[in-house]
């Protein structure tokens, strides 16, 4: 099956800055995946000792597994051309009682990482997300131009956020990405997204997934997924699939 987009969808994402969202797996399916997941974010130790959450595609199947979906790739060729690198994924863990993830741009912290800044991000809901524990929310359009950012607040769990006096966020414009397990959507490295703290009782997990081109310089201490395609430009060092 092909899950390619249409020139609309294209000129959307251009457009807004977002796609989604779309469904990966089935709720049944994501029941079977999940315990999978958290015992390789949560047990295991990663290759970067420091923070289990970061890049577990690298040494776990069922994340990478995740990470390459046809569903995801299908609908990034449309955007970023038949060359796909893997070069990143974070998983983010918002227990009942976490704090508020400000408005910010992902460019703003990979100045030092990716060049030039080329990159489609999919964020995959391994919970059910809503309003109440933290979805994430979209600021449509605001990927046109980089936001200064700031040192955040105590109240804030990242260290800068996007200044309040540039971020123009228009509350009746916002999107909030309600997603059951198993969906996800895509976006720009410059939309600006946010999270509020999360109020309920129930844990809110995603998979964020990185994905840029082979003319960007990846500037990473572990290798990198050639999804699809080729690499015609040698910048970058390559790595096989977890067994």
């Amino acid at each position: 099956m092909s899950y390619r987009l249409t020139p609309e969808d294209v000129r959307f994402f251009h457009d807004e800055g977002y796609l989604g969202p779309y469904t990966m797996h089935s709720p049944e399916e994501m029941d079977r995946i999940r315990p999978v997941v958290e015992r390789e974010i949560f047990e295991a130790e990663g290759p970067f000792y420091v923070n289990r959450k970061k890049s577990r595609h690298l040494d776990s199947r069922t994340i990478y597994d995740l990470c390459t979906h046809p569903t995801i790739m299908d609908r990034i060729e449309g955007i970023l051309g038949p060359d796909i690198v893997l070069w990143q994924s974070n998983f983010f863990n918002k227990p009942p009682g976490a704090k508020e993830i400000p408005w910010h741009q992902d460019m703003n912290f990979w100045s030092t990482e990716i060049e030039p800044g080329i990159n489609v991000s999919a964020w995959l809901a391994i919970d059910d997300t809503d309003v109440t524990n933290s979805c994430v929310q979209l600021m449509p359009g605001s990927h046109r131009r980089m936001i200064p950012h700031i040192k955040a607040t105590p109240e804030q769990a990242f260290r800068q956020q996007g200044d309040p006096d540039h971020i123009g966020v228009d509350p009746d414009r916002v999107v909030k990405m309600k997603m059951k397990a198993g969906q996800f959507f895509l976006f720009t490295e410059r939309m600006l997204h946010y999270s509020a703290a999360n109020t309920s009782d129930c844990r809110r997990l995603g998979l964020a997934i990185r994905i840029t081109i082979p003319i960007v310089r990846c500037y990473k201490r572990y290798h990198l997924h050639l999804v699809r395609g080729e690499d015609r430009m040698g910048f970058n060092v390559y790595g096989d699939a977890p067994e």
